[in-house]
């Protein structure tokens, strides 16, 4: 059984590593913030004061962290991923960032001998906690094949998308549009509201009709309950659609729903709900 490393065990990675660790993989961990791996250490894992030593200790590395800022940093710090990377170490980035931070971080992985996916995930806290996340993965396909186990216990599904920076624009482009519906899900919540209907008969006509979906009936829920615990921080779906926003600069692509959508989070996080979860957008309405 290979052993496996895990970076990043914030919200996403810790409930992802611990299911590593129930499905009795050896497994050694690091997060900036140490605190959050108190409990993956408690179930059986290996904590480690640096990414480089993550690296050193395992054959497949995963990392899971917020975003392409902290993806770049824990690989390209001076005790970072790059600096274990040798001939047949694998890295496994399941974060969500652009095509070209992927790009980047596959380069300089593949440059040192090592072997690169990059594994973003649709899903949120409690699909990372049930093992129910979808997994898009690009880059070495042999690699893909090898972390099945791994996968298996993660998500429900994966599938292989190509070559570096497809899975990062396959991800954007299922954030763009949850991100896009969530907003315009907010506002009809708010609108009826506003006329003195019920929002709980507005849920069960929509679980009835064409517009059945999970999101709805689960963000519908948090709103009526004005339940805002963060199962996806609303601070990261600005981050995904301001990404989606630039792949279409660079494409030349107008998004104007997706625009919109952004303004909307990017008034949530001035009005200070950035680390609530992603239907407080419906706040802004208010």
């Amino acid at each position: 059984m290979a052993k496996y490393g895990f970076i990043g065990t914030g919200l996403m990675g810790n409930a992802m590593a611990l299911n590593l660790i129930n499905a009795g993989h050896e497994l050694t961990v690091f997060n900036r913030d140490a605190s959050k791996c108190k409990n993956l250490v408690e179930a059986g894992a290996k904590q480690v004061g640096t990414a480089l030593e993550v690296v050193a200790a395992a054959d497949i590395t995963f990392c899971m962290v917020s975003d392409p800022q902290a993806a770049l940093s824990v690989c390209f710090s001076p005790h970072g991923v790059i600096q274990g990377i040798s001939q047949g170490k694998c890295y496994v980035d399941m974060s969500t960032v652009d095509p070209q931070t992927a790009e980047k971080i596959g380069i300089s992985v593949q440059a040192r001998g090592g072997l690169y996916l990059e594994a973003p995930v649709s899903g949120s806290l409690q699909p990372a906690k049930d093992g129910q996340l979808v997994i898009m993965a690009a880059g070495d396909q042999a690699l893909w094949q090898k972390v099945q186990p791994a996968f298996e216990v993660m998500g429900k599904k994966s599938v292989f998308l190509g070559e570096i920076g497809a899975a990062a624009s396959m991800k954007l482009a299922v954030n763009m549009m949850m991100g896009s519906m969530m907003s315009v899900f907010g506002e009809a919540m708010s609108d009826v509201d506003s006329c003195n209907l019920k929002g709980q008969d507005f849920l069960d006509i929509l679980s009835e009709g064409a517009l059945a979906c999970p999101m709805y009936a689960g963000k519908g829920a948090a709103l009526l309950g004005e339940n805002y615990s963060a199962n996806f921080p609303l601070k990261h779906l600005q981050k995904d659609l301001r990404l989606a926003i630039q792949i279409g600069d660079d494409k030349q692509l107008p998004l104007p729903s997706v625009a919109t959508a952004n303004e909307a989070f990017k008034r949530a996080c001035q009005l200070g709900l950035a680390d609530e979860d992603m239907c407080a957008v419906a706040k802004t309405v208010k």
